[in-house]
């Protein structure tokens, strides 16, 4: 560890719902001896927190911090190995830390889902690089299941000698988990923003908005995200829509560039959510696609928003510890390769997607970048989960009781 930084990891929005619970994982979690700080606004706050946490985390430091006060965020990210952030929107709030944490060589991660905000974030991918930071995005359930599901898959077929990755698609099977605060306020973000600006309405219809500049995409016509129905004749079942397809997609892909496209120049990636076979199919996918079409078009439409913002959660809002635990999702990814074999994984975790199982993956992503650096694949820069951790990620993730396996089918 080094010894000109006084904390290993510090959890910055500390005060807020979810990242109390990424507090609450680290002081259940975290080995002896690893140094974290609790960073926010209010130091009054981060001592209730701090009060509310296991007897083991009684003495780390409150760190006061603002995502509007560059100094303060400096001063931070110099103190401290890793930074994780769960303050968004990430598009409003996030870049100056951004800047703080290249500045100063240290590790960051996220919990984003907001193209936007990594796409301007891309921009500082050279100097990132150049200063050793691993600036890694989207660490919880955007976009970990997606984004090491199809690292699993690649490093099967490469150990298997079947080829690179062509069709691949990641299928929801189930998942119980109320929708956040937090991702409702990105989305008003994203749909203002190109609502008004032609430029982001282009980088956000791009399925290749993420790859490395200047880096060959693919067919972007037949990638465009899709919210239509429909059978599946090749998966066996009607599939509908998945509502955080449009970014986890974009991620996987900037995977794929950023490992010198390891999984294949000829990918092919979509993300669906299964509904199953039988005559009622077809309504069970119009059911889950016409809820998504109507809230996207709800927050879009001025009287509607306001009617909706009285009843959806906002940002520092969350479920009871007993809603948390019964939440739960189950991911497969189908993968067809070059040299025509299949592939089936799966990505699996118990608990609501993001108010339990994002605060362990988060968690453990930050344990990984503190603790496991001479493990971790040698890049720096605007990372993805994958392109940044690796196995070594999905080892820990393992351990803390997540799915992720695949097999030959």
């Amino acid at each position: 560890m080094e010894a000109d930084r006084g904390l290993d990891i510090t959890v910055f929005g500390a005060t807020g719902f979810v990242g109390r619970l990424v507090a609450a994982y680290l002081a259940e979690h975290a080995p002896d001896g690893v140094r974290v700080g609790l960073a926010g606004r209010s130091k009054e706050k981060l001592g209730r927190v701090r009060a509310g946490l296991p007897v083991r985390a009684r003495e780390w430091p409150l760190v006061l911090a603002s995502s509007g006060d560059a100094g303060s965020l400096a001063a931070m990210a110099r103190d401290t190995r890793v930074v994780a952030t769960t303050v968004g929107p990430y598009r409003r709030e996030g870049l100056r830390l951004v800047e703080a944490c290249i500045d100063a060589g240290t590790d960051y991660a996220d919990l984003t889902g907001e193209v936007l905000f990594v796409h301007e974030s891309i921009k500082r991918h050279a100097r990132a690089a150049a200063s050793g930071a691993r600036i890694v995005h989207s660490c919880g359930f955007d976009s970990i299941p997606s984004d090491l599901g199809v690292y699993l898959v690649h490093e099967r077929a490469q150990a298997d000698g079947a080829g690179d990755l062509e069709e691949t698609t990641l299928v929801v099977s189930a998942m119980r988990g109320r929708l956040s605060g937090g991702t409702l306020a990105s989305m008003k973000g994203r749909i203002d923003e190109i609502k008004s600006d032609r430029e982001a309405r282009r980088i956000a219809a791009d399925p290749y908005a993420l790859v490395p500049e200047g880096a060959p995409g693919g067919d972007a016509a037949s990638e465009r995200d899709s919210f239509g129905i429909g059978r599946d004749e090749r998966l066996g079942q009607w599939l509908a829509p998945f509502m955080m397809a449009p970014y986890n997609t974009r991620i996987v892909r900037r995977s794929n560039a950023l490992q010198d496209y390891a999984y294949g120049r000829g990918l092919r990636y979509r993300e669906v959510v299964g509904v199953g076979t039988g005559p009622l199919a077809p309504v069970r996918a119009a059911a889950v696609a016409a809820p998504l079409v109507a809230l996207t078009r709800g927050l879009a439409f001025g009287p509607t928003r306001a009617l909706l913002d009285r009843v959806l959660p906002s940002p520092g809002e969350g479920p009871g510890e007993e809603a948390r635990r019964s939440g739960y999702f189950r991911m497969e990814i189908h993968a067809r390769t070059a040299g025509g074999r299949r592939y089936l994984a799966r990505a699996a975790a118990q608990g609501d997607p993001g108010y339990a199982a994002t605060p362990m993956m988060m968690g453990e992503a930050a344990l990984c970048l503190a603790l496991d650096r001479d493990r971790l694949p040698y890049r720096a820069g605007i990372l993805t989960p994958a392109a940044a951790m690796g196995g070594v990620i999905i080892e820990r993730l393992r351990a803390a009781g997540m799915t992720l396996d695949v097999e030959r089918v």
